[in-house]
């Protein structure tokens, strides 16, 4: 059980007209993992995702889920995969559990191995399944095509945006749920704009932009490339003219006794930046720090990459 739940060796997709959504995209997603996929709008995610749905043709290239080739094998491949697109997909006049009564007919799961109420349950929608599909709110919408990818049982779950648009404890549950079924095996990839929500649930994060992976990295990793860190000081007496000291990327005052001061960790420590102001006269009365995080990373990257 060694092999990538998803393994893509130099993914081409050019739609006509000559848009290249995606120019020789390689990775692995390891088993057993949760696996951030981020990138800019445009960037080719969703174009990736609908290659391996089946949904989009690639033009050069292969890719396989569990191990089967989505061209060899497109039956198997298929059938270890469940996807939540960010599109909200089905027949509003079906209760949500005639949804996935037909969505596990259409993969041929026998009535007596279906799990329709029991994924309901698990989304907290067990008390709507008798009701049109329509009247849910758009949060339980969102749960049930969630519930309706998994009626297969797949080994692979792809999550596009599935937060998108939910309040924040809503956010919170999909979250427990996608840690819950990550427990139990499934291999999870969730693409998500909420960077902290990648930060919080990823094992290794891979990045899109221009159809290229400019990074892929496990989550800690990835953060640990950000240089840059932050302290902000709070001084005994009022900011006349800001200090300023070669270790300093940038000063900038926040209140009128207050500076945030920004310098790479591979140049300064916190200490060197401390004494820097102290040397200017004044007293630190109070110390702050924000380190790096996910969305420092992405924008530096994102940046680089286009500059390139």
């Amino acid at each position: 059980m060694t092999e990538a739940a998803i393994s893509i060796r130099d993914l081409c997709k050019t739609y006509s007209g000559g848009k290249r959504a995606l120019d020789g995209v390689s990775f692995d997603v390891p088993r057993g993992q949760v696996f951030g996929l981020l990138g800019p709008n445009g960037a080719g995610k969703s174009t990736l995702i609908n290659i391996l749905a089946g949904l989009v043709n690639k033009t050069s290239g292969s890719a396989s889920i569990w191990g089967f080739d989505i061209d060899a094998h497109p039956r198997n491949a298929k059938a270890s995969i469940g996807i939540v697109n960010q599109e909200i997909t089905f027949d509003p006049f079906f209760t949500p559990l005639e949804t996935l009564e037909n969505q596990a007919g259409f993969y041929g799961v026998p009535r007596a191995k279906r799990r329709s109420m029991d994924l309901l349950r698990a989304m907290g929608l067990e008390d709507k399944a008798g009701a049109y599909s329509r009247t849910l709110s758009g949060g339980m919408k969102r749960r049930l095509m969630v519930a309706k990818a998994m009626v297969h049982s797949p080994p692979v779950i792809v999550l596009d945006e599935p937060t998108a648009g939910v309040d924040i404890e809503l956010r919170r549950q999909l979250w427990d749920y996608v840690r819950g079924l990550n427990a139990r095996g499934v291999t999870v990839v969730l693409t998500t704009h909420y960077l902290e929500e990648a930060e919080e649930l990823c094992d290794r994060i891979a990045i899109i932009n221009h159809g290229r992976v400019i990074a892929n990295e496990p989550t800690r990793a990835l953060i640990g490339m950000a240089q840059e860190k932050q302290v902000v000081v709070t001084l005994d007496r009022d900011i006349g003219e800001a200090p300023t000291n070669i270790c300093f990327e940038k000063v900038e005052a926040v209140g009128e006794r207050s500076l945030a001061i920004t310098y790479r960790k591979d140049r300064a420590n916190a200490g060197e930046v401390l004494a820097a102001v102290t040397r200017d006269g004044y007293g630190i009365v109070d110390v702050t720090t924000r380190e790096a995080d996910l969305e420092d990373v992405f924008l530096n990257l994102t940046r680089a990459a286009n500059a390139a």
